[in-house]
């Protein structure tokens, strides 16, 4: 496979989401499928209510179609512990889950969607049944400290890591969706670099396929959803986009670079953790709002000034991590 099929895989992938998103986004609009805004969020951010949401559905089909496509001509003595299987799994399991979540708010007016219990729960199962596949498969439980060559047997740890992964990341990505563009770009940004990891270090085909095919229905997705947005991912997107990454980085063993690469998506979750602990010892608030994407709306600077400098610390979080794993190891 030459770099050629990488370039074909993200032109099919963008593609598929441009074509879709003219047909998809007015249809979502006939539905009134619009985003409810909170009322505790920033008061600018009222004028997008009404705006189509379950745009992640196009993502999803997107992402699906170019990898299966991508991937047909790879011989599989079985195609249910494939990769590309696992990875396809992972992002519509996630993405149903988050799709019910959505549909609860859109269609049933719930704006909180579904509770806290029942999505917890969805994730943790579909968490669980993922590292069922792996152990069937014999996969490696060790993980790699990178850029020292130590690695340390989990054993049965390794179990529990993989679920703390994969429902982590869903949610941390998931908070990352506050902004127009915010979490397309970042996520782009990031499955660009598992992208270019999975090519040059094993390699890992079926995996660059997928991530390239993620970078490339992004990049389709963000011409609709760059500011001012004509269309949301909804939690359908954002839950399937944070379980497949984390889901990645236990394929190419990449589980504590994925803290790394997934910078932005990090800083998001912790700036919650910190605000709620604080608030709850001490009465006051470290941030003027969390995530954090929020609390610089509120110290006056524009979305756009605000999306485009996440997307660069998520490039200067990806150029790190390409540091450690190619140049230090």
């Amino acid at each position: 496979m030459n770099e050629y099929v990488l370039i074909i895989t993200m032109s099919i992938a963008f593609l598929i989401t441009v074509l879709l998103s003219p047909i998809f986004i007015p249809f979502l609009r006939k539905l009134k499928f619009g985003q409810s805004i909170r009322e505790e969020g920033p008061q600018s951010h009222m004028k997008k209510t009404g705006t189509p949401t379950m745009g992640g559905v196009m993502i999803v089909v997107s992402i699906i179609i170019t990898t299966l496509i991508m991937t047909a001509k790879f011989e599989q003595t079985n195609w249910f512990y494939s990769p590309s299987f696992l990875l396809i799994f992972v992002l519509f399991s996630y993405g149903f889950l988050g799709f019910l979540d959505d549909f609860i708010k859109v269609a049933l007016k719930r704006n909180l969607g579904l509770t806290s219990k029942q999505k917890m729960f969805g994730q943790v199962l579909i968490a669980i049944i993922f590292y069922v596949i792996l152990h069937m498969n014999d996969f490696p439980t060790y993980i790699a400290i990178p850029g020292t060559g130590l690695q340390f047997d989990l054993g049965l740890g390794y179990g529990v890591l993989v679920v703390l992964m994969i429902v982590g990341a869903s949610n941390a990505v998931n908070l990352t969706d506050g902004l127009d563009g915010l979490l397309a770009g970042t996520a782009a940004i990031a499955f660009g670099v598992f992208g270019i990891l999975a090519w040059y270090g094993v390699p890992q085909f079926e995996v660059t396929i997928f991530s390239l095919a993620v970078v490339g229905a992004l990049l389709g997705f963000l011409v609709f959803n760059a500011h001012p947005a004509k269309v949301f991912m909804g939690d359908t997107g954002s839950l399937a986009l944070g379980a497949a990454i984390a889901a990645i980085a236990i394929l190419t063993k990449l589980e504590i670079l994925l803290v790394i690469i997934g910078g932005v998506f990090v800083l998001e979750t912790l700036s919650v953790i910190i605000q709620v602990i604080s608030f709850k010892t001490t009465g006051k608030r470290v941030f003027r709002m969390s995530p954090l994407h929020h609390h610089y709306e509120l110290k006056g600077w524009s979305e756009w000034r605000v999306v485009t400098t996440f997307w660069l610390v998520g490039l200067l979080f990806a150029a790190l991590a390409v540091y450690i794993e190619v140049w230090v190891s």
